[in-house]
């Protein structure tokens, strides 16, 4: 069955800054993004990918459109890979969000976790497998496709498909302009990579032992 390329969006100023985009509209890569958007379609750029998809939002199909021309693809977006709908906490500081209450839950119990005004991250795991079933549907079992989300989101579909408990899928890191690899076969499927950066930096220890990447992106 297909082989699926999970590649979040480059950097943008929110992830910069420590806030939290969600779905806002008109968040465009910055200039360090758009490099990574690059150094992403050099290195695929030789491989064979038959589709390009890429969740509506603009840091999204920023990131995807260079890989798209040197392939000479269209960018489908795909609103079963939009970034999680965090509700009312959507364009908020880390810092700010990072003393509520419900703070606790996210880092620690986040299957239990709704989004005031917002989504569950049960339902975006769902939301996302569902997604990503539907494609692997459409296409040839030799077929490689690109699909460009979001950290949360990538890290809940390999979660799924590596069988961790929702509760741990945080430990999973997806860095910026990152690629993991899935393949659904008949038998099961098999992650043939995680957040593999195609240009490497050295990782830095998240500040205060809080997994802040959650809600940095995204």
């Amino acid at each position: 069955m297909p082989t699926i390329l999970l590649i979040r969006h480059g950097e943008n100023e929110y992830v910069a800054k420590g806030r939290l985009a969600g779905r806002l509209p008109g968040v465009h890569l910055n200039e360090n993004g758009r490099r990574q958007a690059e150094a992403v379609a050099q290195a695929l750029a030789q491989a064979p990918i038959k589709a390009v998809y890429a969740s509506p939002l603009e840091r999204c199909i920023e990131t995807a459109q260079p890989l798209a021309e040197r392939l000479d693809l269209p960018v489908t977006p795909r609103d079963g890979l939009l970034e999680i709908d965090f509700g009312e906490w959507q364009d908020q500081t880390l810092k700010k969000l990072s003393r509520l209450k419900l703070w606790k839950v996210v880092q620690g119990n986040p299957s239990r976790m709704q989004f005031p005004q917002g989504e569950t991250f049960a339902n975006a795991q769902m939301r996302v497998v569902a997604e990503l079933e539907a494609l692997n549907s459409r296409h040839d079992p030799q077929d490689l496709v690109a699909c460009f989300s979001h950290s949360d989101v990538i890290r809940l579909a390999i979660a799924y498909y590596i069988g961790t408990p929702l509760d741990l899928f945080q430990r999973i890191a997806v860095s910026p302009a990152s690629i993991s690899t899935l393949h659904l076969g008949d038998f099961g499927a098999r992650v043939l990579h995680v957040n593999h950066a195609v240009s490497f930096e050295l990782p830095q220890p998240p500040k205060g032992g809080h997994n802040k990447e959650t809600k940095a992106d995204k």
